[in-house]
């Protein structure tokens, strides 16, 4: 799938009204990730935010609208059966996780957010600032599991292929 392109995401922006939720929101419909308002339970894992039958549905007044990258990160790197019918629990694969990470700091990126918007404060069980410093000095992680997966690749390959590399991805979902 082609890059949903930068989505811009200053002050003024009319794609960016009510923060950035409209814009997140887009962009995760763009690249095939179902997204809707609904209610949400107290009892889930990132505040206002469940997922239903593959689709990621939130309350509208979101507390940390970057988590909904997040989310998306872990219905991305997902294959296409377990998507579909995820539900609330995404499960707990250590290397899920960092990939799911990754993706959301691409897709940040990508849209045009800055990368705190993902990872705030009250997130990452206190380890946003340290994921922020990670990726600011261009340690990334998780980079080979995603490129295993054929959805981006790390500079030494897109070096090869004459591509950009992570965080640029060739694919937003696994294939």
């Amino acid at each position: 799938m082609p890059s949903a392109g930068p989505i811009d995401c200053s002050a003024a922006a009319p794609t960016c009204r009510g923060g950035p939720t409209p814009a997140i929101v887009a962009f995760l419909r763009e690249v095939g990730i179902a997204t809707r308002t609904g209610p949400v339970g107290d009892a889930t894992f990132l505040p206002g935010i469940t997922v239903d039958g593959g689709a990621i549905v939130f309350d509208s007044a979101l507390p940390y609208p970057g988590d909904l990258l997040h989310e998306g990160g872990h219905l991305a790197v997902k294959p296409p059966s377990e998507r579909e019918l995820a539900g609330a629990d995404l499960g707990s694969d250590p290397a899920e996780e960092m990939m799911a990470i990754a993706w959301s700091y691409a897709a940040a990126v990508e849209i045009g957010l800055p990368p705190e918007v993902v990872f705030h404060p009250a997130g990452y069980r206190g380890g946003s600032q340290s994921m922020l410093d990670n990726f600011a000095e261009g340690r990334f992680l998780a980079v080979p599991m995603l490129e295993w997966l054929g959805m981006t690749y790390g500079e030494k390959r897109a070096a090869e292929l004459q591509v950009s590399p992570y965080p640029r991805m060739e694919r937003w979902l696994r294939p």
